[in-house]
């Protein structure tokens, strides 16, 4: 995982949780409406950071969708599994710039905003709330 991602981790980890599930499924649309955007606006301009931005859109919507959260429609995914799939996006959302051979350019700014911003907003979620004492457990199973 690359380092910022970590250091959000890190950071968030005794900071109080203060965004609810609720809250959490409104920034995650957000998030996934803000890559289509990006896709959308880079396509002619750089069709390797159009198509990441695409595709971690639809990663982002697929995983919304399916969680067990105010706003998800399937709700196979607990909220604890949310939680690590987001941690494990942020860092491939960050290093989508490499893969794709466009690091060099202004547009992996944005994916590395965004995945530290999706670090920290699972850092700052209260998993707690639904589901029981699924904060807990999370944090020991980390420490």
């Amino acid at each position: 995982m690359p380092l910022l991602d970590q250091a959000a981790k890190l950071a968030t980890r005794k900071m109080p949780k203060v965004i609810t599930p609720k809250a959490h499924a409104m920034i995650d649309y957000a998030v996934a409406a803000s890559f289509f955007a990006f896709g959308a606006f880079l396509w002619r301009r750089n069709k390797r950071a159009a198509i990441g931005a695409l595709a971690c859109g639809a990663a982002e919507t697929v995983t919304a969708l399916c969680t067990d959260y105010p706003g998800g429609v399937r709700k196979q995914l607990s909220l604890g599994t949310h939680r690590t799939i987001d941690f494990t996006m942020s860092g491939v959302i960050t290093s989508i710039p490499g893969m794709l051979h466009f690091a060099d350019k202004p547009e992996a700014h944005f994916f590395r905003a965004q995945g530290l911003a999706i670090a920290a907003v699972a850092g700052l979620t209260d998993f707690s709330e639904h589901g029981g004492l699924i904060q807990d457990r999370l944090d020991k199973q980390s420490a």
